[in-house]
């Protein structure tokens, strides 16, 4: 597996299935694989999970992580028999309540409140654009079509400056959280996330179903950019899902946005991922546009965790491909970074681990060594390392396999299971041995490790040694 610092995950589908193709995927450096569970039966979901630890999973240490992606409370066009042509200019209810002829079905039972003025419905990406001039009721609005076009079925619907009262997890994202949780997610991302209480609430699923692991919260509405902060602050991780949020938003704010979640995420040491149109045009074609390249090298000149492409690996004709790209791009612009100019100690939080993470980052920096050992359980301090971005690798080292798979998203970290310990006695030789039997460091060479004590407990990291 290709070791660059900034992660690749790739969304598994239709056209990538064949395992020959995921593990050349693998070796071209894919740490994660995202299960899409918006479309498809049960069946047919939990069989990518099979396949994925079927075909990668000869030992622990070989398989990539798995995202599951919850649908979320999308909205979209209800079963039409064919296509609504609209005219510039044309009025038209958009309903979701009971059918009738004339009107634009979408989602049933959705309930609209708190509708700002000049609020807006958008369809299909936002190719379609509806001019809200009227509530009729709860469930509909007599609007304007802003421009001509025709409305598919089955199409995602956007409310700009319109709330709506819906569950952020349906009845369906439960089932499959349930389905994820049995068969090896090792990361959730729940859509369209709004604030930070979403995150107690698929927490509180969780436990009733007697797991625990991050959720990550996916940017893209207009709700989410007003509560960036709290959300951040709140979940274990955040991605920027572009389509989506170039709806919700003007597209002209999207560049800037993803800069300042890029920087929050950072600055609370929770991995940022960016998705959504990485490489679209590898889809159809082999060779990717210039500018979607130099989108790909900004995102990693400003520091993300991880990128995602969608599409381009699921249902795309050079998934292989794709992923070389990304590598390349990847491992070109980070040698042009010099990390050691971005350790910046800009922390609004305060606490003992923060501050071994810091310290680790600038001694590495300071002596000149190129290794960092975090003795983890739950991953937050290899995390909190990683957010300072430092030039040394970091070797997160645990004896979790649940945090193993988790840390392998993360800037930089390198996870490594180690067997048990009971006491801190045994951390020096257990660390060294480990770095010397992966070739990472020389018999006499020093590396800079952190940890807690008492062992094994999460949360408790409060020494750094230089060994």
């Amino acid at each position: 597996m290709v070791k660059n610092r900034t992660k690749i995950i790739a969304t598994l589908g239709p056209n990538c299935i064949n395992p020959k193709i995921l593990c050349s995927m693998v070796d071209r450096g894919v740490n994660c694989f995202r299960i899409n569970l918006s479309h498809g039966t049960q069946e047919s979901k939990k069989s990518y999970f099979d396949l994925i630890k079927s075909s990668l999973d000869n030992n622990q240490e070989s398989r990539p992580s798995i995202l599951a992606d919850l649908a979320g409370p999308k909205a979209r066009i209800r079963k039409i028999n064919k296509p609504i042509i609209l005219e510039k200019g044309q009025t038209i209810v958009i309903s979701s309540g009971e059918r009738e002829e004339g009107v634009i079905p979408i989602s049933k039972n959705l309930v609209f409140k708190n509708v700002e003025p000049n609020s807006k419905i958008m369809i299909n990406d936002g190719k379609i654009c509806l001019k809200v001039i009227n509530q009729l009721s709860d469930y509909s609005f007599e609007c304007e079509a802003a421009s001509s076009g025709k409305i598919k079925n089955k199409k995602g619907v956007n409310f700009l400056g319109i709330e709506l009262d819906v569950p952020s997890l349906t009845t369906q994202d439960e089932i499959d959280l349930k389905l994820a949780l049995e068969n090896g997610a090792d990361w959730v991302a729940l859509s369209f996330t709004r604030t930070k209480e979403d995150y107690s609430l698929v927490k509180s699923k969780m436990k009733a179903f007697g797991y625990d692991i991050p959720v990550i919260a996916k940017i893209e509405k207009w709700e989410a950019i007003n509560n960036l902060d709290s959300i951040i602050t709140t979940f274990d991780g955040v991605m920027v899902a572009r389509g989506d949020l170039g709806v919700e938003i003007p597209l002209e704010r999207v560049p800037v946005i993803q800069k300042e979640i890029i920087s929050k995420a950072r600055l609370f040491g929770k991995p940022s991922i960016i998705a959504t149109q990485m490489l679209d045009t590898m889809i159809k074609d082999p060779v990717p546009t210039r500018a979607e390249v130099s989108d790909i090298a900004n995102s990693i000149i400003d520091g993300t965790d991880a990128l995602l492409v969608t599409g381009e690996t699921a249902v795309g004709d050079f998934p292989e491909e794709v992923i070389s790209v990304l590598s390349k791009v990847i491992e070109q612009t980070e040698q042009s970074i010099s990390y050691n100019d971005k350790i910046i100690n800009n922390d609004k939080v305060v606490s003992i681990a923060r501050a071994i993470s810091y310290a680790a980052s600038t001694m590495a920096k300071d002596l000149d060594l190129n290794t960092i050992v975090t003795m983890t359980q739950s991953g937050g301090t290899a995390r909190m390392v990683s957010s300072y971005r430092p030039s040394a690798s970091i070797y997160a080292m645990t004896t979790m396999i649940e945090t193993y798979r988790a840390l392998s998203i993360i800037w930089g970290v390198i996870p490594v299971l180690v067997d048990n310990y009971n006491s801190s006695d045994e951390i020096p030789d257990l660390a060294k041995k480990k770095l010397q039997d992966m070739n990472v460091i020389l018999s006499d060479e020093k590396f800079i490790i952190t940890g807690g004590v008492p062992v094994n407990i999460p949360g408790t990291t409060n020494y750094i040694s230089v060994l």
